[in-house]
């Protein structure tokens, strides 16, 4: 009996951690459905949105980049990057990356961002999905950030290969993503869907499930249409 409860002791602590990482992914995906929904309906940039990722090939959301500090100053985040099939118009499974940047200078106080990168085309999305993607320095990849209003209408036809969209809100004022590095989180990719799991495999392939994430490749579908 004994031996019993050692066993189902050691198998609980061995399992407890699992899903406590499983539920920090999880709350990276369902951050992400929000951000899509916020970023797609805000003011002067709702259109645009939901007509690029209609047109995408991939979409990478980062639901909280923070940017904080003084004198010396920094801003990160973990998203998900997904594929879109231009026939069937669905979405791949979320792999999980990091999206990091920094920077110098006279800054004070704290900024939380919501960024969507919509990824037009197959060279971009290959781009991004390498080990290492600094935004705005890859030799003929073309980013644009999308701003309210006007700035949005004129820029949406201008044939990049990325569109930026962000939400800021904080003492910085606003958010430069040029220079940003996007990374591929291979653990998280391990703990949401198991052990040898690449992002190949999740956006490429679509060679792996978690029925958790249904609800943001649902929310992208009804944003972007077929």
């Amino acid at each position: 009996m004994k031996r019993i409860l050692m066993v189902a002791i050691t198998a609980l602590a061995l399992t407890v951690p699992q899903l406590a990482r499983a539920s920090d992914e999880q709350e990276v995906v369902d951050d992400a459905a929000t951000a899509v929904q916020r970023l797609s309906t805000s003011s002067g940039l709702a259109a645009n949105a939901r007509d690029l990722l209609h047109r995408a090939r991939g979409v990478m959301i980062v639901p909280t980049l923070v940017k904080g500090g003084f004198i010396f100053g920094g801003q990160g985040g973990t998203g998900v990057l997904l594929s879109r099939d231009p026939k069937t118009g669905s979405w791949s499974y979320p792999a999980f990356y990091a999206m990091g940047a920094g920077s110098f200078g006279l800054q004070i106080g704290l900024e939380v961002s919501k960024i969507m990168l919509i990824i037009m085309n197959d060279k971009a999305l290959n781009a991004v999905m390498r080990s290492e993607f600094k935004i705005g320095a890859e030799a003929g990849i073309a980013v644009v950030t999308l701003g309210g209003g006007a700035e949005a209408s004129t820029t949406a036809a201008g044939g990049a290969d990325i569109y930026a969209l962000a939400e800021s809100a904080g003492l910085f004022g606003g958010i430069a993503i040029q220079g940003g590095v996007i990374k591929p989180r291979l653990e998280q990719d391990h703990n949401y869907y198991g052990p040898k799991v690449t992002a190949q495999d999740i956006v490429l392939r679509r060679a792996a499930k978690n029925p958790a994430a249904e609800n943001l490749r649902t929310v992208l579908y009804q944003v972007a249409g077929r």
